[in-house]
């Protein structure tokens, strides 16, 4: 199988990248390599030989054209996306073309290579979208957001991805292309740009500076390791049905001061400080528009498609502080580019 996959210089496409390459497949990256991408995160399969890069915006209609044409994919992976909400709040345009328009671009661009496909191989095409459980909005104290579960987006980003997923569907039951959208929990682990959640905890940690947590901390995610995201996305684009959803998830509900606090433990085992590392939380003025809940039901998959998640969260946060304590090159070359790692997402009125 020949995939293209987007966004492949990022967090979550560069797992799907080195995974995909590890198991034989041949990969074309597409990405624009925009602040939180980089060649680096695929750098252990850059010399592969079933392994090419595209530097191209997926929002420019001739340049993805072009890369259908010379590469023949048997499939396309979207992950390409403008995806930090406190970014979305400063400028909600940006995402609103990049994973919205971008969407559109590649869905078209998608649908003519596919139509000129012989009858062997346009039965095999498929287009997979992969996006977020938060366009499904908040929970309240219980509950486990499902494929039956309506949308309410509640920010600039979720109302992004959730306009891209209904395009996705669009072009499916208009003009039968055979797409599949998986939405997936909070994502963590290796290669992750220091502007989420977990890889600020350890960065700011290892640079001696505060940890900010939002409101109280009692906000509450579904946590999931990058590998096994990745696993999962591979699996739903090689026997997920044509047309349905898949959600993806953790099974591992965690309040975020509880993986906070998590996160300094490790901290004082793989890099003690002088003081705990949980002296250095504080609280500050919550995210405008900040979802109290996510939680998952991933029954679907597992049912279907015989996937579930392999890294237990302890396990996880632990190997990926260890990370991070190890490659201080890759997170100093984010700095060294300008990133500071400061509080954004201001403008709301936060």
């Amino acid at each position: 199988m020949k995939l293209i996959v987007t966004g492949g210089a990022g967090f979550i496409g560069s797992a799907v990248v080195r995974r995909a390459v590890g198991e034989g497949r041949q990969v074309v990256n597409l990405d624009a390599l925009t602040y939180s991408a980089s060649l680096d995160n695929v750098a252990s399969v850059a010399r592969s030989p079933g392994y090419v890069f595209e530097h191209a915006d997926i929002c420019d209609a001739a340049a993805v054209a072009a890369i259908f044409e010379r590469h023949q994919p048997d499939a396309l992976m979207h992950l390409a996306a403008e995806s930090h909400n406190d970014r979305a709040i400063d400028g909600p345009i940006d995402f609103v073309r990049t994973n919205v328009l971008g969407t559109a671009v590649l869905l078209e661009a998608a649908r003519l290579y596919w139509s000129a496909l012989p009858p062997g191989r346009r039965e095999a095409f498929r287009f997979h979208h992969v996006s977020t459980d938060e366009v499904f909005g908040a929970l309240g104290e219980d509950g486990a957001f499902s494929e039956a579960t309506p949308y309410d987006p509640n920010s600039p980003y979720s109302a992004s991805k959730a306009g891209a997923d209904h395009l996705v569907r669009a072009w499916g039951r208009t003009y039968g292309l055979p797409v599949v959208i998986t939405n997936c929990a909070n994502n963590y682990g290796p290669f992750q740009f220091p502007e989420k959640l977990i890889p600020t905890v350890v960065v700011r940690a290892l640079e001696g500076k505060t940890i900010p947590v939002y409101g109280d901390g009692r906000q509450v995610r579904d946590w999931l390791h990058v590998d096994d995201h990745a696993e999962a996305l591979l699996t739903v684009l090689d026997r997920g049905r044509l047309g349905e959803t898949y959600c993806i998830g953790g099974d591992s509900t965690r309040r975020n001061i509880e993986v906070v606090r998590m996160l300094c433990e490790a901290l004082d085992r793989h890099a003690p400080a002088n003081t705990p590392h949980a002296d250095k939380i504080t609280f500050v003025t919550d995210r405008p528009g900040h979802d109290f809940r996510y939680a998952i039901d991933a029954s679907k998959i597992r049912d279907e498609l015989g996937w579930a998640p392999r890294t237990p969260v302890p396990q996880g946060l632990d190997e990926t502080v260890r990370w991070y304590v190890e490659n201080q090159a890759w997170w100093q070359a984010i700095r060294d580019r300008g990133f500071a790692s400061e509080r954004q997402g201001l403008s709301g009125g936060g």
